[in-house]
């Protein structure tokens, strides 16, 4: 961290009290260059100059005068009578259309209580992700990560009474919040933003005192590999946004959540509950999931091992979970978090919305 004059309030022991006044006069001057300069008020303003002394030759100015932001075509598949779309690589999002796709043609029970229910998910994710480290990288091409032919494969690969043995070699190795919004006119919006790893870099720009993420853990140095780093690339990352439409193409649903590797696992528990099962986002969102993890790897190290990983159990998960879970061959335990999801229904004439209640800071409102 670095020492600056007056930011001991970052420093503080313990939560802020009600009624403490926190000042940030450089964030909000980085702001207002936004209003009215756009994204050159940011980069080519006191915040950028910040950044380039920071960055000590690792970038120059025309590395922040060039965008990357750009509009995309979507990736989607069919999947419980409607069509699931998220964004492409460099995200993480195929995972959750993957699962959902490997899902279909499996004889999941309607029941989430079922320890089949919660077996078929977990070998689903699993298939579709233990070669993520492998696959995911900048330019991907999310079509073929999707291709029928691919998804067949791994889906004629679960057996429905045991967990897959996966032992692929071992490989290298938060902060988000999701806004979800729909209007009258039911246009709706999924929104990720994240520092990536709690406080990100650790780097504070010294004059507006912004934080810098770390999203470059996405990176890696093998020489040679897809996701190598370097100039004019972006780093795979984990952030999943979803949206749901319905088989004429209305929108049904807009979702998403927190939680590093595990969201595409959160989304598709979400996905089933409410496509397959019928439940509300309310009772989806509330209850217990699981997660897929792997022993001291944290929120960014599932697929280190490929597919040779943990199925992690909130509390309150069906007992018959877990007895049912190990049966099939599944090695169990508990789970850091298990992310805060969020999301807004289309229903008829109203919407149905809720906000998780594992969030510390979290809302749903209509207005």
């Amino acid at each position: 961290m670095l020492e600056l004059p007056g930011a001991d309030d970052y420093r503080k022991p313990g939560p802020v009290r009600a009624g403490t006044v926190i000042r940030r006069p450089g964030v909000a001057r980085a702001l207002a260059a936004v209003v009215t300069g756009g994204r050159d008020g940011f980069y080519g303003g006191e915040f950028g100059a910040g950044l380039l002394a920071l960055g000590g030759g690792e970038y120059v100015p025309d590395d922040l005068a060039a965008t990357s932001a750009e509009w995309v075509e979507p990736l989607g598949i069919d999947a419980w009578g409607h069509r699931v779309w998220t964004a492409p690589p460099n995200s993480q999002g195929y995972l959750t259309l993957a699962a959902a796709g490997i899902l279909q043609g499996l004889d999941l029970p309607t029941d989430p209580a079922d320890p089949a229910w919660a077996h078929l998910l977990v070998e689903a994710a699993r298939q579709a992700g233990h070669d993520r480290l492998r696959v995911l990288f900048d330019g991907a091409d999310g079509r073929a990560l999707l291709a029928p032919e691919r998804l067949a494969a791994r889906r004629a690969s679960i057996d429905p009474d045991r967990a897959a043995v996966m032992t692929d070699p071992p490989e290298r190795a938060g902060g988000t919040i999701f806004l979800a919004a729909v209007d009258r006119e039911r246009m709706g919006v999924s929104l990720i933003q994240s520092n990536a790893s709690g406080w990100g870099a650790h780097i504070v720009e010294p004059a507006t005192r912004i934080f810098l993420q770390d999203r470059g853990i996405g990176f890696t140095l093998e020489p040679g590999h897809p996701a190598e780093y370097g100039p004019r690339r972006r780093p795979p990352h984990t952030l999943s946004p979803a949206l749901v439409t319905t088989a004429d193409g209305k929108l049904r649903m807009v979702l998403g959540t927190m939680g590093g590797d595990s969201q595409p696992q959160i989304l598709l528990q979400l996905l089933a509950r409410m496509l397959h099962g019928g439940e509300t986002p309310g009772a989806a969102i509330a209850a217990p999931r699981w997660v897929l993890g792997n022993v001291g790897g944290g929120d960014f190290g599932t697929w280190r091992s490929g597919g040779a990983v943990e199925v992690q159990l909130e509390a309150g998960t069906p007992p018959a979970w877990r007895t049912g879970l190990e049966r099939r061959g599944h090695p169990t335990g508990s789970p850091f978090h298990v992310g805060h999801a969020h999301a807004i229904a289309v229903d008829a004439d109203h919407l149905a919305g809720a906000s998780d209640p594992r969030a510390l800071a979290e809302a749903a409102a209509g207005l």
